[in-house]
């Protein structure tokens, strides 16, 4: 066999190859392979696409929700803050109240026991009143009669123990001033005496 023949033979059978191909339509299902080939390759290449957008939109919600829970934590440590303010305030606040119904309390006793005292002194007034009316005429009428009878004047803005006065007799006016814690009081009234005329 020459190498001619041999040739020969090779491109027959290439040909025969390519005529079973052709005929067999593996050409068409290789291309129908590779539109597969890339119509997967394009879904993963979407698929990923989808899921790098889709872990992009998980990762900014999840800062979103970090944010939103560290401004609640926040919101929350003021919140407590305030409350303790008013949980204060309102201790104070009860303190005080507390410390004005005592104050309160204590006014009001002593209102009662200012009208109690009122009280008293009206009932006393009252007494004074009418001991005044019965005694102070009559007082009045004695101090009279005294100064009728003895011409004595006497000052009454003076110490307890000193008597004085003036004595307006007949011809000359004489004063009259005696310490009685030093006299014994009938030397005293002997005194005053000498000063009555006994002419009738």
């Amino acid at each position: 066999m020459s190498q001619n023949s041999g040739f020969q033979d090779f491109m027959e059978m290439g040909e025969s190859i390519i005529n079973l191909l052709k005929t067999s339509k593996a050409v068409d299902k290789i291309q129908m392979l590779r539109e597969k080939k890339q119509a997967a390759i394009d879904r993963h290449v979407e698929t990923k696409k989808t899921m790098t957008q889709m872990l992009n939109d998980v990762v900014q919600c999840e800062e979103q929700v970090g944010q939103k829970l560290l401004d609640m934590e926040e919101q929350k440590r003021q919140a407590e803050g305030e409350l303790d303010s008013l949980e204060q305030e309102l201790n104070q606040c009860t303190a005080r109240s507390q410390t004005m119904d005592s104050e309160l309390q204590f006014l009001q006793r002593e209102l009662e026991s200012l009208r109690d005292s009122e009280q008293e002194l009206q009932t006393l007034q009252q007494e004074v009143d009418e001991d005044t009316t019965e005694v102070i005429p009559s007082a009045i009428y004695v101090a009279q009669l005294y100064h009728k009878v003895t011409r004595i004047k006497w000052e009454y803005d003076t110490e307890p123990h000193i008597l004085k006065g003036v004595h307006y007799g007949a011809d000359l006016a004489t004063p009259i001033n005696i310490d009685t814690s030093t006299r014994a009081p009938s030397s005293v009234t002997n005194e005053l005496w000498n000063f009555v005329s006994t002419e009738w």
